[in-house]
This record gives C-alpha cells, sequence and structure tokens, in this order.
C-alpha cells in the first residue's frame, strides 16, 4: 500500500491512525462494531487535539476521550491515561480466548453520565466495562488503527 496526497485538513489527526465521526451524540444511543487486528472503539469531545505525536491525541490517553482497545489480547479500557486491562471471562469467546476479531457494542446515555462497553456473542451482550462521569458536552464515536497491526478494520454493524 502506498501513501496517499490529500490536503491538510484541521478535524484530522495527522500522526495517529484515528478518525472521529462527524455527529455528536447527546442522548442515548447504541451501536454495534465488527471489528479485525488491533482497534481502539471510543467516544470522544470534539475538542480532542490531533495534531502532534502526544498522548494528548490517543484515544483514551486524556480526559477528552474513552476508549475499548480491542486484540487477540484481549479487551481493555482507558481514559485519562489510566489503562485497565478487563481480566474477567467475560472476554474469552467460546470459539477461541485469542481471536483477532469480534462484534463489540457501546451503550452511551449522556443524560445518566454512563459509557458501557460489551462484547456481543450469539447476539448476546456480555458486559465489560461501564464508565460513569458527568459528560460536559456531546460525544463524537471514534476509531483507532494500531500501527504494528496491519489489516485491522471496522465496520458498524446494521441492527
Amino acid at each position: 500500500m502506498e501513501d496517499q496526497s490529500y490536503p491538510d485538513h484541521p478535524d484530522r489527526f495527522d500522526y495517529w491512525s484515528q478518525l472521529l465521526c462527524r455527529t455528536g451524540l447527546t442522548g442515548r444511543c447504541y451501536w454495534e462494531v465488527e471489528w479485525r487486528g488491533e482497534v481502539n472503539v471510543s467516544v470522544s469531545y470534539r475538542g480532542i487535539r490531533r495534531k502532534g505525536y502526544s498522548d494528548d491525541c490517543w484515544f483514551g490517553y486524556n480526559d477528552q476521550s474513552w476508549s475499548l482497545r480491542c486484540s487477540d489480547k484481549g479487551y481493555s479500557v482507558c481514559h485519562n491515561n489510566t489503562e485497565t486491562r478487563i481480566t474477567s471471562s467475560s472476554t474469552s469467546s467460546s470459539s477461541s480466548s485469542s481471536s483477532s476479531s469480534g462484534r463489540v457494542a457501546v451503550y452511551v446515555d449522556c443524560p445518566a453520565g454512563s459509557l458501557s462497553f460489551y462484547r456481543v456473542s450469539s447476539d448476546t451482550l456480555i458486559h465489560l466495562h461501564t464508565f460513569s462521569t458527568t459528560f460536559t458536552e456531546p460525544l463524537y464515536p471514534g476509531f483507532g488503527f494500531w500501527f504494528r497491526s496491519s489489516g485491522s478494520s471496522v465496520s458498524l454493524c446494521p441492527l
């Protein structure tokens, strides 16, 4: 794969392989994502820093974003530079405990200050983690792709 030339844009992350959705969320929202490789499924305030190499720009490693990291090593969550590995039986899949793909769900209730991540297995939701906080502005779904994991991808699932 070769690099493609494109004009700079203030909304683009210039170092990290990440994207932030255009539409902000203020109520209650639920979505599911199929993932492969090593990815972050995140929500963020629009004001997350986007230029440079620092942790301030990487989903979960600042006070602007919350993230679920998905990989063949399992799941972890991160917010404000605090990463927590999820080590319960909820991370094991029925076919393999070290799968490099899967399906996760996100439920955010902005008025209640709740953000929950789930693993989806045979149409069953298995709770992974819930962040409880006060959201002070709209949230934007985001996705990050780790450099060392070529072929990483995410797809929004029809519900």
